[in-house]
């Protein structure tokens, strides 16, 4: 009952920042931890495990955001500064939506994170034992940073 209303919720803040905003920035990063595993949440109004990320906040920068999201759907915390991969059009969510991603190495996390409202999973996954859900998306980005995938400009 409660993912109904998440999903509603999240409708109407996506119409929202439409209306209110011209342009609508995110954050997400591919997060690796000393053993060379990627970070990946499963959220509770999409399906499919994710790279973790989201939406800046007014007067944030975008490093401050990518430690805000990673903190809040990992407890993550980076060790060095994340690396600038590429700036993404993101027209699944909308005409107006960009998407900065980030790689960041040796994240390191300070506590499991523990189901909430947003985000039902997360944890760390070798590249070759990726969940069978993980997003077409996810996939694609992890591929680029191998480079087996020629860099996208389209989420």
């Amino acid at each position: 009952m409660r993912n109904w209303r998440i999903r509603l919720l999240t409708r109407f803040a996506h119409a929202y920042f439409a209306l209110s905003r011209g342009m609508t920035l995110g954050v997400r990063a591919a997060c690796f931890d000393r053993e060379g595993r990627i970070f990946l949440v499963r959220h509770s109004y999409l399906p499919g495990w994710h790279l973790p990320g989201g939406g800046l906040d007014r007067h944030e920068t975008a490093v401050e955001g990518l430690a805000r999201e990673l903190r809040e759907e990992g407890n993550l915390e980076l060790t060095s500064p994340p690396l600038l991969v590429q700036v993404y059009y993101n027209r699944g969510t909308s005409k107006r939506d960009h998407v900065i991603f980030f790689r960041c190495d040796n994240v390191r996390q300070l506590r499991p994170k523990v189901p909430d409202l947003e985000i039902v999973a997360a944890g760390f996954f070798a590249l070759n034992e990726l969940p069978k859900d993980t997003t077409a998306a996810t996939r694609r980005r992890i591929a680029e940073l191998a480079g087996t995938d020629a860099p996208d400009t389209v989420w």
